[in-house]
């Protein structure tokens, strides 16, 4: 596990987001066009909202797209999380040279959006589950 850092921006974005919502955000990781919070176990319907307009909201003042991801203590539980969007079928995590690794699968028609243009979405889920879990990589499949 890493540390966790917010720069001034991402506080702003953490705060904005708990205002909106009235959730508990514990984590985000932002890139250009995306960002991602992570929530306390329990918090997600407050999160998203009735038929997701709080995310919508948000969407539409950020505009960037938002992804809403609930904390789970364990990490093949959390990472099913972040990647619930992309029909996760299994995730299993992997000792190798010592090292944990996640393996995760995905309905295989929705594999290239899992993984994102230029391996944005798998780098962004990597970083993550590294700072909240000891994993070391994750593998989609």
């Amino acid at each position: 596990m890493t540390s966790i850092t917010f720069t001034e921006e991402t506080l702003r974005q953490i705060s904005l987001f708990q205002d909106l919502t009235g959730a508990t955000a514990i984590d985000c990781l932002t890139s250009e066009d995306k960002m991602i919070i992570v929530v306390r176990a329990g918090h997600i319907g407050k999160a998203v909202g009735k038929k997701g307009e709080k995310i919508y909201r948000l969407k539409k003042l950020l505009k960037k797209d938002v992804q809403v991801v609930e904390h789970n203590p364990d990490p093949a539980a959390f990472l099913s999380n972040i990647f619930r969007n992309y029909g996760v079928r299994d995730v299993t995590l992997q000792e190798k040279n010592g090292k944990p690794h996640a393996v995760v699968s995905v309905d295989p028609a929705k594999k290239g959006r899992a993984i994102g243009r230029q391996g944005k979405n798998l780098r962004l889920a990597r970083d993550l589950v590294s700072r909240h879990h000891n994993v070391e990589s994750v593998i989609i499949a």
